[in-house]
Protein backbone atom coordinates (compact mmCIF):
# COMPACT_ATOMS: atom_id res chain seq x y z
CA UNK A 1 0.00 0.00 0.00
CA UNK A 2 2.57 2.32 1.22
CA UNK A 3 4.51 2.14 -2.44
CA UNK A 4 1.45 2.77 -4.18
CA UNK A 5 1.10 5.80 -2.37
CA UNK A 6 4.79 6.75 -3.65
CA UNK A 7 4.05 5.81 -6.93
CA UNK A 8 0.92 8.07 -7.28
CA UNK A 9 2.39 10.85 -5.50
CA UNK A 10 5.61 10.89 -8.49
CA UNK A 11 2.99 10.56 -11.38
CA UNK A 12 1.25 13.55 -9.53
CA UNK A 13 4.81 15.44 -9.36
CA UNK A 14 5.37 14.79 -13.04
CA UNK A 15 2.46 15.30 -14.13
CA UNK A 16 2.34 18.68 -12.61
CA UNK A 17 5.85 19.52 -13.93
CA UNK A 18 4.95 18.88 -17.32
CA UNK A 19 1.74 21.44 -17.08
CA UNK A 20 3.95 23.93 -15.27
CA UNK A 21 6.86 23.56 -17.96
CA UNK A 22 5.75 25.45 -20.94
CA UNK A 23 4.52 28.67 -18.63
CA UNK A 24 7.92 28.60 -16.71
CA UNK A 25 9.53 28.60 -20.28
CA UNK A 26 8.16 32.01 -21.47
CA UNK A 27 9.54 35.05 -20.22
CA UNK A 28 7.41 37.65 -18.52
CA UNK A 29 7.13 40.70 -21.17
CA UNK A 30 9.75 43.56 -20.54
CA UNK A 31 8.57 46.61 -19.62
CA UNK A 32 9.29 49.85 -21.92
CA UNK A 33 8.94 53.38 -21.95
CA UNK A 34 7.23 54.34 -24.94
CA UNK A 35 7.30 58.18 -26.21
CA UNK A 36 5.40 58.72 -29.12
CA UNK A 37 6.29 62.35 -30.93
CA UNK A 38 3.25 62.86 -32.96
CA UNK A 39 3.40 64.50 -36.72
CA UNK A 40 1.29 67.50 -36.10
CA UNK A 41 2.63 69.65 -38.56
CA UNK A 42 3.98 72.97 -36.98
CA UNK A 43 3.17 71.96 -33.33
CA UNK A 44 3.67 69.50 -30.83
CA UNK A 45 1.84 66.73 -29.17
CA UNK A 46 3.24 63.64 -27.32
CA UNK A 47 2.20 60.43 -26.01
CA UNK A 48 3.88 58.47 -23.34
CA UNK A 49 3.30 55.15 -22.46
CA UNK A 50 4.89 54.77 -19.07
CA UNK A 51 6.75 50.96 -17.86
CA UNK A 52 3.65 50.31 -15.99
CA UNK A 53 0.94 51.46 -18.15
CA UNK A 54 -0.14 55.02 -17.24
CA UNK A 55 -0.70 57.23 -20.34
CA UNK A 56 0.79 60.48 -20.37
CA UNK A 57 0.04 63.71 -23.06
CA UNK A 58 2.34 66.65 -23.53
CA UNK A 59 0.34 69.19 -25.83
CA UNK A 60 -2.33 68.73 -28.21
CA UNK A 61 -0.98 70.47 -31.69
CA UNK A 62 -2.58 73.22 -33.15
CA UNK A 63 -6.29 74.07 -33.66
CA UNK A 64 -7.90 71.59 -35.79
CA UNK A 65 -5.42 68.91 -34.96
CA UNK A 66 -7.32 67.38 -31.90
CA UNK A 67 -9.13 64.68 -33.52
CA UNK A 68 -6.37 63.42 -35.27
CA UNK A 69 -4.16 63.05 -32.10
CA UNK A 70 -7.34 61.26 -30.44
CA UNK A 71 -7.71 58.90 -33.00
CA UNK A 72 -3.98 58.05 -32.66
CA UNK A 73 -4.72 57.87 -29.09
CA UNK A 74 -7.33 55.51 -29.70
CA UNK A 75 -5.37 53.13 -32.44
CA UNK A 76 -2.47 52.73 -29.12
CA UNK A 77 -5.30 51.13 -26.75
CA UNK A 78 -5.72 54.78 -24.53
CA UNK A 79 -8.40 54.73 -22.65
CA UNK A 80 -8.06 57.10 -20.12
CA UNK A 81 -4.97 59.69 -19.35
CA UNK A 82 -3.31 59.82 -16.35
CA UNK A 83 -1.50 62.94 -16.93
CA UNK A 84 -2.33 66.07 -19.31
CA UNK A 85 0.52 68.66 -19.60
CA UNK A 86 -0.27 72.02 -21.60
CA UNK A 87 3.20 73.08 -21.70
CA UNK A 88 2.17 76.82 -22.36
CA UNK A 89 -1.21 78.28 -24.03
CA UNK A 90 0.50 78.62 -27.65
CA UNK A 91 -2.06 77.58 -29.79
CA UNK A 92 0.15 75.21 -31.66
CA UNK A 93 0.44 73.20 -28.06
CA UNK A 94 -2.81 73.70 -27.18
CA UNK A 95 -5.33 73.98 -29.71
CA UNK A 96 -6.04 70.28 -29.78
CA UNK A 97 -6.23 69.57 -25.91
CA UNK A 98 -10.15 70.59 -25.61
CA UNK A 99 -10.62 67.79 -27.88
CA UNK A 100 -8.63 65.61 -26.14
CA UNK A 101 -10.22 66.12 -22.92
CA UNK A 102 -13.68 65.76 -24.02
CA UNK A 103 -12.98 62.71 -25.75
CA UNK A 104 -11.08 60.97 -22.52
CA UNK A 105 -11.03 60.15 -19.07
CA UNK A 106 -8.59 62.41 -17.53
CA UNK A 107 -7.13 62.38 -13.91
CA UNK A 108 -4.66 65.34 -13.98
CA UNK A 109 -4.22 68.21 -15.86
CA UNK A 110 -1.20 70.52 -15.45
CA UNK A 111 -0.51 73.87 -17.23
CA UNK A 112 1.82 76.85 -16.34
CA UNK A 113 0.28 79.66 -14.09
CA UNK A 114 0.26 82.37 -17.20
CA UNK A 115 -3.11 82.59 -19.64
CA UNK A 116 -3.38 84.01 -23.09
CA UNK A 117 -7.00 85.84 -24.86
CA UNK A 118 -6.77 83.10 -27.75
CA UNK A 119 -10.18 80.86 -28.47
CA UNK A 120 -7.58 78.30 -28.22
CA UNK A 121 -7.11 78.23 -24.55
CA UNK A 122 -10.45 79.58 -24.19
CA UNK A 123 -11.32 76.02 -25.41
CA UNK A 124 -8.75 74.48 -23.34
CA UNK A 125 -10.09 76.19 -20.20
CA UNK A 126 -14.10 75.47 -21.09
CA UNK A 127 -12.87 71.79 -21.75
CA UNK A 128 -11.60 71.20 -18.45
CA UNK A 129 -14.27 73.02 -16.34
CA UNK A 130 -16.71 70.75 -18.36
CA UNK A 131 -15.18 67.55 -16.92
CA UNK A 132 -14.74 69.08 -13.44
CA UNK A 133 -10.88 68.59 -13.53
CA UNK A 134 -8.78 71.37 -11.72
CA UNK A 135 -5.56 72.85 -13.24
CA UNK A 136 -2.28 72.17 -11.15
CA UNK A 137 0.29 74.24 -11.54
CA UNK A 138 3.20 73.41 -13.68
CA UNK A 139 6.45 74.41 -12.19
CA UNK A 140 9.78 73.39 -11.45
CA UNK A 141 9.91 71.27 -8.13
CA UNK A 142 6.01 69.26 -8.89
CA UNK A 143 6.76 65.51 -8.73
CA UNK A 144 4.15 63.19 -11.31
CA UNK A 145 3.47 60.31 -9.96
CA UNK A 146 4.61 57.73 -12.54
CA UNK A 147 5.21 54.62 -11.30
CA UNK A 148 8.74 53.40 -11.90
CA UNK A 149 9.59 56.69 -13.75
CA UNK A 150 11.23 59.87 -11.78
CA UNK A 151 9.12 61.80 -13.35
CA UNK A 152 9.72 65.67 -12.40
CA UNK A 153 8.72 69.10 -13.72
CA UNK A 154 12.07 71.31 -13.89
CA UNK A 155 10.57 74.18 -15.57
CA UNK A 156 9.45 77.58 -15.42
CA UNK A 157 12.19 78.52 -12.58
CA UNK A 158 10.47 81.61 -11.98
CA UNK A 159 7.88 84.04 -13.50
CA UNK A 160 8.40 85.72 -16.31
CA UNK A 161 6.60 89.14 -17.90
CA UNK A 162 2.90 87.86 -20.03
CA UNK A 163 4.40 88.28 -22.99
CA UNK A 164 7.32 85.71 -22.86
CA UNK A 165 5.01 82.80 -23.17
CA UNK A 166 7.27 80.74 -24.52
CA UNK A 167 9.42 81.11 -20.92
CA UNK A 168 6.63 79.64 -19.10
CA UNK A 169 7.15 76.58 -20.73
CA UNK A 170 6.49 73.56 -18.97
CA UNK A 171 9.92 71.46 -19.09
CA UNK A 172 9.62 67.67 -17.74
CA UNK A 173 12.31 65.24 -17.30
CA UNK A 174 11.51 61.61 -16.87
CA UNK A 175 13.40 58.85 -16.29
CA UNK A 176 13.17 55.20 -16.29
CA UNK A 177 16.33 53.28 -14.86
CA UNK A 178 18.69 54.57 -17.41
CA UNK A 179 16.70 56.02 -19.76
CA UNK A 180 15.97 59.71 -19.64
CA UNK A 181 13.91 61.99 -21.56
CA UNK A 182 13.40 65.54 -21.58
CA UNK A 183 10.81 67.52 -22.67
CA UNK A 184 11.01 71.57 -23.32
CA UNK A 185 7.88 72.93 -25.45
CA UNK A 186 9.13 76.38 -26.76
CA UNK A 187 11.44 77.14 -23.58
CA UNK A 188 13.97 80.14 -24.55
CA UNK A 189 17.13 80.46 -23.86
CA UNK A 190 16.33 82.70 -21.23
CA UNK A 191 14.66 79.82 -19.15
CA UNK A 192 17.04 77.52 -20.45
CA UNK A 193 19.72 79.45 -18.58
CA UNK A 194 17.34 79.75 -15.52
CA UNK A 195 16.91 76.03 -14.97
CA UNK A 196 20.91 75.55 -15.43
CA UNK A 197 21.51 78.25 -12.95
CA UNK A 198 18.68 76.83 -10.79
CA UNK A 199 20.34 73.39 -11.15
CA UNK A 200 17.80 71.53 -12.19
CA UNK A 201 17.98 68.09 -13.51
CA UNK A 202 18.76 68.19 -17.49
CA UNK A 203 20.88 66.09 -18.54
CA UNK A 204 18.80 63.69 -21.04
CA UNK A 205 19.79 61.24 -23.88
CA UNK A 206 16.60 61.99 -25.76
CA UNK A 207 15.79 65.80 -26.02
CA UNK A 208 12.41 67.46 -27.09
CA UNK A 209 14.55 70.34 -29.12
CA UNK A 210 12.72 73.54 -28.20
CA UNK A 211 10.42 75.54 -30.02
CA UNK A 212 10.09 73.53 -33.31
CA UNK A 213 14.32 74.26 -33.45
CA UNK A 214 13.99 78.36 -33.58
CA UNK A 215 17.60 79.79 -32.97
CA UNK A 216 15.88 81.30 -29.98
CA UNK A 217 16.55 78.13 -27.67
CA UNK A 218 18.42 75.23 -27.98
CA UNK A 219 21.65 77.67 -26.84
CA UNK A 220 24.80 75.53 -27.17
CA UNK A 221 25.23 76.21 -22.87
CA UNK A 222 21.97 73.80 -22.64
CA UNK A 223 23.16 71.22 -24.84
CA UNK A 224 26.19 71.66 -23.09
CA UNK A 225 24.31 70.19 -20.21
CA UNK A 226 21.82 67.90 -21.41
CA UNK A 227 24.36 66.17 -24.05
CA UNK A 228 21.45 64.49 -25.80
CA UNK A 229 22.10 61.31 -27.67
CA UNK A 230 19.01 61.94 -29.77
CA UNK A 231 17.17 65.16 -30.53
CA UNK A 232 13.59 65.47 -32.04
CA UNK A 233 12.76 68.05 -33.84
CA UNK A 234 8.26 68.49 -34.19
CA UNK A 235 8.13 70.71 -37.25
CA UNK A 236 6.03 71.10 -40.27
CA UNK A 237 5.82 73.15 -43.01
CA UNK A 238 6.44 76.85 -42.45
CA UNK A 239 7.44 80.62 -42.55
CA UNK A 240 9.47 80.87 -39.89
CA UNK A 241 12.69 78.47 -41.27
CA UNK A 242 12.04 76.34 -38.52
CA UNK A 243 14.70 74.32 -37.86
CA UNK A 244 16.87 76.93 -38.30
CA UNK A 245 20.55 75.71 -39.62
CA UNK A 246 22.12 77.45 -36.12
CA UNK A 247 20.09 74.98 -34.47
CA UNK A 248 20.68 71.98 -36.61
CA UNK A 249 24.36 72.43 -36.83
CA UNK A 250 24.76 72.95 -32.72
CA UNK A 251 23.15 68.98 -32.50
CA UNK A 252 25.30 68.27 -34.90
CA UNK A 253 28.52 69.60 -33.45
CA UNK A 254 26.89 68.00 -29.81
CA UNK A 255 26.78 64.83 -32.05
CA UNK A 256 23.26 64.49 -31.20
CA UNK A 257 20.84 62.00 -33.84
CA UNK A 258 18.78 64.60 -35.30
CA UNK A 259 14.77 63.38 -36.12
CA UNK A 260 12.39 65.17 -37.40
CA UNK A 261 8.68 64.83 -37.74
CA UNK A 262 8.22 66.46 -41.15
CA UNK A 263 10.92 64.25 -42.85
CA UNK A 264 9.86 60.91 -40.69
CA UNK A 265 6.54 61.52 -39.65
CA UNK A 266 5.24 60.76 -36.35
CA UNK A 267 8.70 59.16 -34.18
CA UNK A 268 8.39 56.53 -31.12
CA UNK A 269 11.20 55.88 -29.56
CA UNK A 270 11.20 53.01 -27.13
CA UNK A 271 13.57 52.83 -24.06
CA UNK A 272 13.67 49.16 -22.04
CA UNK A 273 15.56 50.40 -19.29
CA UNK A 274 19.04 50.64 -20.61
CA UNK A 275 19.21 50.74 -24.66
CA UNK A 276 16.77 52.67 -27.32
CA UNK A 277 14.76 51.85 -30.38
CA UNK A 278 13.44 54.04 -32.85
CA UNK A 279 10.63 53.39 -35.24
CA UNK A 280 10.02 56.27 -37.87
CA UNK A 281 6.32 56.31 -39.68
CA UNK A 282 7.66 57.03 -43.04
Amino acid sequence: MKSRVIKIVSSLAIGLGIAAAPASSYAATPKTMKVHYIDVGQGDSIYIKAPNGEDIVIDGGNKGKGNAVVSYLKKQKVDDIEVLISTHPDADHIGGLDEIINAFKVENVYAPKVSNNTQAYKDFLNAVKKKKLKVQTAQAGVKLSVKDVNAQIVGPTKTYANSDLNDWSAVVHMAYKKNTFLFTGDAETKAEADMIKAKKTLRADVLKVGHHGAKTSTSKNFLDVVKPKYAVISVGKNSYGHPTSQVVNLLKNSKASILRTDQSGTIIITGDGSSYSVKKSR
